[in-house]
C-alpha cells in the first residue's frame, strides 16, 4: 500500500542469515519474536564489527515479552525495539509500546521500563483488566485498578475484534456479555494506560495458592552474563501443586552453577518463586515461529523428583 519492499527471508532465520539480510536489503522494520532477535543478539557480540547499521533499524518484537537487557543491547547496535500485543483474534496489533511525549524527558531506566511494557491500545481498541469480584452466588468480575502492580485478566474490544469462533459455539464463554473478548493473557494496567503481561493463564507457575510469573523470571534469567537462553515452567509437586523449573542454555564457553543463578535471582525475587531445579540443556524447543515449546518442556519434566 505505501511502495515500501518486503523482504521475506523464507526458511533461514538463524542470526547470522537475518543480519546479512537486514544489512545487504537495508532494511527500515523488521519483525519477529524474542528468541530471533536474542540469537542476532548473540552473533553481534559474537563478530564485532561484522555488519554495520549506519541508519536506525526499527525492530518490532512481539510474541512474548523480550527481556531489557536484549533492548539495551540492541540499541547500542542501532537495532531500536519496540513492542507490541496482539493475537490472531484482534488481527492482529492491539497495542504498541511507544513512549508518550512528556516521557522523552525521564531517566533511561524509567524510559526502559515503559518500553519492555506491552504499551497502549491502538486507535478504537479498547483494553480493561479484570479480577473475579467478592466470592458469593452471582460473583461478576471487576476490573483491576490502574495501578500497575494488581494482575488480572486482559479483555480487550473492538472494531476487529473477533466476535465469535467459526461454527464453535462451545467457545461462546470467551466473551463477556457486553463484548470483550477474554485473552487468557494475566497482565497488570498503570495509569498511563500501559499493559504489562504478566504471562499467559496456562504459562503461569501455580505454587501453593500463589502465582508465580515465569516470563519474569526467564527474562531476569537471560540478564545474567553467561545465560543465552531460558525458558522456565510449572511441574507438579506433592506438596505445592506446581513449583518452577527452570531450563538454561549457557553462552558458548561459559559456565554458571544452579546456586550462582539462583543467587543472581534472589536480588530480585522473593525466596518462595525462585525456581527449586535448574536444567542445563544444549538448546530449547520452539514452535513454528520460533517462541519457547513450553507444552514440550513440562511433558519432557512432567516426572521430574523434585528431592534431586
Amino acid at each position: 500500500m505505501t511502495g515500501a519492499r518486503l523482504i521475506l527471508p523464507g526458511p533461514n532465520v538463524d542470526a547470522e542469515s537475518v543480519l546479512d539480510l537486514i544489512e545487504q536489503e537495508q532494511v527500515t522494520l523488521a519483525c519477529g519474536v524474542p528468541t530471533v532477535w536474542l540469537g542476532v543478539l548473540y552473533a553481534l557480540e559474537k563478530n564485532p564489527g561484522r555488519w554495520k547499521f549506519p541508519s536506525p533499524v526499527r525492530i518490532v518484537i512481539g510474541g512474548t515479552a523480550p527481556p531489557v537487557r536484549l533492548m539495551r543491547a540492541l540499541d547500542k547496535h542501532n537495532l531500536q525495539v519496540m513492542h507490541l500485543w496482539g493475537m490472531t483474534e484482534t488481527t492482529p496489533v492491539a497495542t504498541v509500546g511507544r513512549l508518550k511525549r512528556h516521557m522523552l524527558d525521564w531517566t533511561e531506566d524509567q524510559r526502559y521500563e515503559v518500553r519492555a511494557k506491552q504499551g497502549w491500545p491502538a486507535p478504537f481498541v479498547e483494553l480493561r483488566v479484570t479480577r473475579p469480584g467478592d466470592a458469593g452466588p452471582g460473583s461478576k468480575d471487576v476490573e483491576a485498578p490502574r495501578d500497575g502492580e494488581t494482575p488480572g485478566e486482559l479483555e480487550v474490544r473492538g472494531p476487529w475484534v473477533a466476535g465469535s469462533y467459526y461454527n464453535s459455539p462451545d467457545q461462546s464463554h470467551r466473551w463477556t456479555e457486553d463484548g470483550w473478548f477474554k485473552t487468557g493473557d494475566v497482565c497488570t494496567m498503570d495509569d498511563e494506560g500501559y499493559i504489562k503481561i504478566v504471562d499467559r493463564a496456562k504459562d503461569l507457575v501455580k505454587s501453593g495458592g500463589e502465582w508465580i510469573s515465569s516470563v519474569d523470571l526467564e527474562n531476569t534469567l537471560m540478564g545474567h552474563p553467561a545465560v543465552k537462553e531460558a525458558a522456565v515452567v510449572g511441574i507438579p509437586h506433592p506438596k505445592w501443586q506446581e513449583r518452577p523449573l527452570a531450563v538454561v542454555v549457557l553462552k558458548e564457553g561459559a559456565t554458571a552453577t544452579p546456586e550462582e543463578l539462583r543467587a543472581f535471582l534472589a536480588q530480585s525475587f522473593a525466596k518462595w518463586q525462585l525456581p527449586d531445579a535448574f536444567v542445563f540443556l544444549p538448546e530449547i524447543p520452539r514452535t513454528s515461529v520460533g517462541k519457547f515449546k513450553k507444552t514440550a518442556l513440562r511433558e519432557q519434566f512432567a516426572n521430574w523428583t523434585w528431592d534431586k
